[in-house]
């Protein structure tokens, strides 16, 4: 495992289906699981985790690839943030590539898995805003066979979590056929952690913007109003225009909306945020103005 960390593991299993895979955590409910490995070593190495047992999920070659459901893409959970920043990927979900592309150096990309960004839940896991913004579905592996759906926002939220023994077999997302962008902002040059990024799809089908701001809270954040606002204002039927105007007001709107100013205080005096924050709203709203820009232009 590492040199750092000799007592990190007892066990290792190492399954070739998911349902094996559940089995084996059933029967060691004190077992991790483990793909890519990228967040779960780190905190090995750091001391914080010292798991009893692992259960090892980079043989199940059945969650590493995709296959086509119902005018949804079926991603199995075990598809490499590599693998999707390939071109042929990224015709089928432009924006998840691009979060994919963005997921950091190439050692990272090459391990680090699209159920691993969600199990972890980290607020900077770039994948996260972009399933948000799609309304992505998990299809959870039970025991016994069992599956089970759940929206990925109520697992990001803490609306609905894993049960003992489960394990994120699949991911589905609906094809819209319609431009997707993903930006984020990093505190320095080259991949690396956002410290805000945003996930903008189009729905023509239902004339609809969908946005989600991920990094600035633990969970990715959909300013609804924003995206009802704005959706009323584009010409869907001709060429998607909107007024530069509109475009500068939708990213305000966006970031005031996750990023709200501070309550009055009981003598109706209002505390400015402070620079820092300031700077961190105007920063999500013009990822949101670039954002729709682009998905219209």
């Amino acid at each position: 495992m590492s040199t750092h960390a000799p007592q990190a593991a007892q066990a290792v299993t190492l399954p070739t289906t998911l349902d094996e895979a559940v089995a084996a955590l059933a029967a060691m409910p004190a077992a991790v699981p483990v793909a890519g490995g990228t967040d779960l070593m780190a905190a090995v190495n750091s001391g914080q985790l010292r798991p009893a047992a692992l259960v090892g999920l980079g043989r199940i070659s059945e969650i590493r690839g995709w296959q086509y459901q119902d005018g949804h893409a079926l991603l199995g959970a075990g598809l490499t943030h590599a693998r999707m920043g390939r071109p042929d990927f990224a015709a089928l979900i432009p924006a998840l590539a691009a979060a994919a592309r963005a997921a950091g150096p190439p050692q990272i990309r090459n391990a680090g898995t699209l159920g691993g960004n969600i199990a972890s839940a980290a607020p900077t896991g770039d994948a996260l805003p972009v399933l948000a913004a799609l309304e992505a579905t998990l299809i959870i592996a039970g025991q016994g066979g069992a599956r089970r759906e759940l929206p990925v926002s109520h697992l990001l939220a803490g609306v609905e979590m894993l049960r003992g023994g489960e394990l994120i077999g699949y991911v589905r997302v609906p094809l819209l056929h319609a431009p997707q962008v993903f930006l984020k902002a990093t505190g320095r040059t080259g991949p690396g952690r956002a410290v805000a990024s945003v996930a903008l799809v189009l729905d023509p089908a239902r004339r609809g913007v969908r946005c989600a701001v991920g990094a600035i809270a633990p969970m990715p954040l959909r300013p609804l109003e924003a995206e009802q606002w704005v959706a009323r204002l584009i010409d869907w039927d001709n060429s998607r225009a909107l007024v530069p105007e509109a475009l500068t007001a939708f990213g305000e709107y966006v970031a005031a909306a996750c990023i709200p100013d501070p309550a009055p205080e009981p003598d109706g005096s209002v505390t400015p945020l402070p620079p820092a924050v300031l700077h961190l709203r105007r920063t999500v709203a013009a990822l949101a103005r670039r954002a729709l820009g682009r998905a219209l232009s």
